[in-house]
């Protein structure tokens, strides 16, 4: 099976072709973390002893199995086996509280958890369900030990290909708007994820390094589809930049998918020209904003291609920036994907010409089944055109310029609106993020007696003497009088996600009294 074949296909299962994958590179390492290394022909078979284990506890075809664990090789031998064995992936959101993820255990309806002891601690002591069967994946004490639970070497389970439509894996959404929903994708999305990536040059010879979590679609985005294409994929347990670095050096690495604050915290290692990252062909994005000067540096200092996607876990449509051919467009998010559909939309679900503000809206073959047991919540991000067609709703706002590239505005949730006017946070952060000074910053909305909501930012600094009323004194000279912002509060970091999405209901949260005259604010 050549990769061609595998992109051409309009649908060939995953545990095909992982098979054919190690028939062809047997001794070729498929799979990596900080211990060790796993041949293609091992990561088969560990893959089926996995899968047998799973069928052996009376785990049906399409059944959840939840996984809660940091990156290694186990976590992902759990993902795969779960797939083989015909069931779904469940990777559970292991950074969440520990009552989150067992809110998302219930909710995915496993009766087995596949967990490492870091979760086996925190949930210890928590009301755990009877019914639920707990492996460690590191063979500590958080459950039986993996190695002992699974089927004896040698073992193959029953072959239970799937459909197209059957699903595949469930994604826990971030829960930064609330609790998580479980998003449901099915076989065929994950197939079109591949075929796109394979013909975005994955090959044998790509290796990537996944240094975000493997429940994010953000990781799994590039860590099926390089072993869909007979790569090498290795797993970092916790991103650090200095140690990604060593990591491209040593292993040669091909491709990256990393978030905007990962690439920000790489480029800020003092000896980063140091490092030979020659090999790298492309390296992409995706998940939240990249700020345009940040991209134009990456184009600068890193070897390789860079790409900004955009899109939902949800599905929807995906638009890519494909920046190094396109610098003058560093601002936007790029063009829709071949096959996908975009459209923007007002208030009242009317479509709208390119140039005008709105809410955007997709259509592709890799759109969601829908929200896990919640047809409701399901309904609610669903739009239909005048021909039938669903889209899902992206919660974004934005629009096209007269090129046809995306340019994001913000998310609606997060758009303030000031004495009736409608101010995207993302202008004034760009503003303020321009600034030497300011290493970060995020804008929020926050209650006022006068303009019903007023901006507050929220910044940290990059020079620590810099003063927070000339920061601001300086951002609000270049806004318009309208988008002024009213305070500034200085801050060590700023909350964020595993992922690096800013949790912006945090800061609603912490800062979200009257930004008149409240104790710690600087004021213009």
């Amino acid at each position: 099976m050549t990769i061609d074949e595998i992109a051409e296909a309009e649908f060939m299962p995953l545990t095909t072709i992982l098979r054919a994958h190690a028939a062809r590179r047997g001794a070729a390492v498929a799979l990596a973390d900080e211990t060790r290394q796993v041949s293609w022909a091992d990561l088969d078979a560990l893959i089926d002893r996995v899968a047998a284990a799973l069928q052996r506890e009376g785990v049906a075809k399409d059944e959840p199995v939840a996984i809660a664990a940091l990156n290694a090789v186990p976590t992902a031998l759990a993902f795969l086996g779960a797939i083989r064995a015909g069931a779904v992936a469940a990777p559970l959101t292991s950074t969440a509280s520990a009552d989150t993820v067992l809110a998302m255990l219930a909710d995915s309806g496993s009766r087995v958890l596949l967990l490492d002891k870091e979760m086996g601690d925190r949930i210890a002591g928590l009301p755990f369900p009877a019914n639920v069967r707990r492996i460690a994946l590191d063979d500590s004490d958080a459950g039986e030990p993996f190695s002992a639970w699974m089927a004896a070497p040698g073992a193959k389970p029953e072959e239970r290909l799937p459909a197209p439509g059957d699903p595949f894996n469930i994604i826990y959404s971030s829960g930064t708007t609330g609790a998580p929903k479980g998003i449901v994708q099915s076989h065929k999305m994950r197939h079109e994820y591949a075929r796109r990536t394979i013909v975005g040059g994955y090959d044998d010879d790509t290796c990537v390094i996944c240094s975000t979590p493997l429940y994010s679609n953000t990781t799994l985005v590039s860590f099926l589809p390089t072993l869909t294409a007979g790569g090498k994929v290795v797993l970092m347990k916790k991103f650090d930049a200095r140690g990604f670095l060593e990591l491209s050096r040593r292993e040669r690495v091909t491709h990256a998918m990393l978030v905007p604050v990962q690439y920000r915290r790489i480029m800020e290692v003092p000896d980063f020209d140091s490092f030979d990252l020659s090999s790298y062909r492309l390296k992409s994005s995706t998940s939240a904003p990249f700020p345009a000067w940040l991209k134009a540096d990456v184009l600068k200092r890193w070897p390789g291609g860079l790409t900004d996607g955009y899109g939902m876990t949800e599905g929807g449509a995906t638009s890519v920036l494909i920046a190094h051919a396109n610098p003058d467009k560093l601002h936007t998010v790029g063009q829709p994907s071949p096959g996908h559909i975009m459209k923007i939309i007002d208030e009242d679900g009317n479509e709208l010409p390119p140039g005008e503000v709105g809410e955007i809206v997709g259509h592709s073959p890799i759109m969601m089944n829908g929200y896990h047991g919640k047809d409701d919540k399901t309904r609610e991000v669903e739009w239909f055109d005048a021909e039938g067609r669903r889209y899902i709703r992206h919660g974004d706002v934005g629009k096209f310029d007269e090129d046809g590239f995306l340019i994001l505005m913000d998310r609606a949730k997060d758009m303030i609106i000031s004495g009736g006017f409608n101010i995207f946070p993302t202008d004034l952060e760009a503003e303020l993020t321009r600034q030497p000074a300011v290493r970060e910053a995020a804008v929020v909305g926050v209650p006022s007696d006068k303009w019903g909501e007023t901006p507050l930012a929220v910044v940290v600094l990059a020079d620590k003497a810099a003063d927070p009323a000339a920061i601001l004194v300086e951002a609000n000279s270049k806004l318009g009088k309208t988008q002024r912002i009213s305070a500034i509060k200085v801050v060590d970091e700023l909350p964020r996600s595993p992922i690096g999405k800013v949790l912006k209901r945090e800061l609603r949260d912490r800062f979200g009294g009257n930004p008149i005259a409240p104790q710690g604010y600087v004021k213009p």
